[in-house]
């Protein structure tokens, strides 16, 4: 269940999700397996094997992407450069302490036990990760978890204005809806805005109070799904239809910001909110 902890671990961390009962299932099904092979008889107990350790592995594989495709993404400098060394390194070693299990089962005498999971050199290498992770995440830095400036930290007039400058650019984009782009990043806006990217992130993490630029995106997008929703209007338009429209490339991503700004779906928004609308009553 190793593999489906630290996969729970790294989407909660890093893509700011909430902890809820489903994210525990993959955990919680390698442990039903491992336990599962110890009362069946072959080939049931090699299929249960097999498929264990693939999905222990592809569980490792996304969180490495999870950790790689937020990176610029990312507006903490401290956490965008500790990410890759902390949580980088466990997800490779979590790769290859399962190629490490595949492999010793092929060749029994080989020194791939002594790698895989239970093993001392795997042992002491998953050890040093968890101490690494504690020293940093339980000390809770500023640098890491990002903590917005106080109104007080600016004292430079000449930088004031300048970040004031940047804030009204960044507003005024916005409000000429250039969060519709799809595939939008921190470098295209910073470009944009002809402002250091470094500068930008800034900004939007101890100015606006957003830790990762997806969620500044997606406040903007949210806020216009909403009003979109509840328009009766646009009842006969999917929500599929609302979230491309709105930059999203796929209907999850939608979904799970829009519950995670909301605590609703986007249908049951909309449901909601076109109850009782005089609109549709008039056309029924």
């Amino acid at each position: 269940p190793v593999a489906g902890l630290f996969w729970l671990f790294v989407i909660t961390v890093f893509e700011d999700r909430p902890i809820r009962p489903a994210g525990l299932s993959p955990a919680v099904l390698l442990l039903a397996a491992g336990i599962a092979t110890g009362f069946t008889t072959l080939p049931v107990r090699d299929w249960l094997w097999a498929g264990r350790n693939v999905a222990g592995a592809a569980l490792c594989l996304h969180a490495a992407l999870v950790v790689a495709r937020g990176w610029s993404g990312d507006l903490l400098d401290g956490r965008r450069r500790l990410r890759g060394l902390i949580l980088g390194f466990a997800a490779l070693f979590g790769a290859v302490d399962v190629a490490a299990a595949l492999v010793s089962r092929l060749d029994p005498q080989g020194p791939w036990p002594l790698i895989s999971t239970g093993g001392p050199l795997s042992a002491t290498v998953f050890m040093g990760v968890i101490l690494a992770g504690a020293t940093l995440f339980l000390q809770a830095r500023p640098e890491v978890f990002g903590v917005a400036a106080r109104p007080g930290d600016v004292v430079d007039a000449r930088a004031e204005a300048m970040e004031r400058l940047i804030l009204q650019k960044l507003a005024d984009l916005m409000a000429a809806e250039g969060w519709r782009q799809e595939g939008l990043t921190i470098g295209a806006v910073a470009r944009q805005l002809d402002t250091p990217e470094y500068r930008l992130r800034q900004l939007i993490n101890r100015r606006l109070g957003h830790r990762n630029f997806a969620d500044f995106v997606n406040s903007h997008r949210i806020e216009a799904a909403k009003r979109r929703l509840a328009d009766p209007a646009e009842a006969r338009t999917t929500v599929a239809a609302v979230a491309f429209d709105l930059g999203y490339g796929s209907l999850g991503p939608f979904n799970r910001a829009f519950r995670a700004a909301t605590g609703a779906t986007p249908t049951e928004w909309r449901r909601q909110a076109l109850a009782g609308s005089p609109e549709l009553q008039n056309a029924g």
